[in-house]
């Protein structure tokens, strides 16, 4: 199995700049992805950026620009770097980690953007 815990959400004012933290312990194979969703009251949970462990990085189209994912595989950590976040951008964020066999989820940490 693999653990998820996330860790750097809170309130942040539109403009300002917030960094989340996953970190993964326990069964990591070498070749995974990690990623991370959002899910906004009354929508659906959607993907918003993921980097496989050889570091190919990719974003949804709203936050390209905006929010970069980055990974430190000693440390099985995985980071999102959120900068000019707008009101629409809050969420609970969901870290997520995927290898050629299981998928697991972190418990979320939730994102408020406002003034």
């Amino acid at each position: 199995q693999v653990q998820l815990v996330e860790s750097g959400g809170g309130l942040v004012q539109p403009g300002g700049s917030l960094r989340l933290s996953c970190a993964a312990s326990g069964d990591i194979r070498s070749i995974n992805d990690m990623g991370w969703y959002r899910q906004a009251p009354g929508r659906p949970r959607e993907w918003v950026a993921s980097m496989q462990s050889g570091g190919s990085a990719r974003y949804t189209h709203s936050v390209q620009g905006r929010f970069t994912i980055s990974r430190d595989n000693a440390k099985n950590t995985v980071y999102l770097q959120m900068n000019n976040p707008r009101p629409e951008d809050t969420a609970v964020y969901y870290c997520r980690y995927s290898d050629s066999v299981y998928e697991y989820w972190g418990q979320g940490t939730r994102i408020t953007v406002s003034s």
